[in-house]
């Protein structure tokens, strides 16, 4: 079992790897998520990502008080904003842009609702 979620840990880092440049994956539950499954399959990588420079401050601001950096909320409003205008320019169908639109909007909320970490 521990190899299950040592894998499934490792898959989680390459979602929120992948999901610092696609907004609609999120970064911080999949890195949260890895967390736990490190933390009960391997001390090497769960120490490996509450220390790595990169995930491990925002894990210990989700873990010690529910926030997201400033910096964070920054570029995860850009790569929205973009995504969404690429599909205006690409003349994505109304409903779809309409359902981007709600989703988006929501995520944005979540996200600049959060304390400064």
């Amino acid at each position: 079992m521990r190899f299950v979620y040592a894998g499934l840990g490792l898959l989680c880092v390459a979602l929120a790897v992948i999901g610092i440049v696609l907004p609609l994956l999120p970064t911080v539950p999949f890195l949260l998520l890895a967390a736990f499954l490190f933390a009960n399959s391997s001390d090497r990588l769960h120490n490996w990502i509450l220390e790595h420079n990169i995930f491990g401050p925002l894990i210990e601001d989700w873990r010690s008080s529910g926030s997201i950096r400033p910096g964070a909320k920054k570029a995860a409003t850009v790569s929205i904003a973009a995504v969404f205008a690429l599909s205006l320019i690409l003349g994505v169908p109304t409903y779809v842009v309409v359902i981007q639109a709600v989703v988006l909007g929501c995520v944005l909320v979540f996200i600049w609702s959060r304390p400064n970490g």
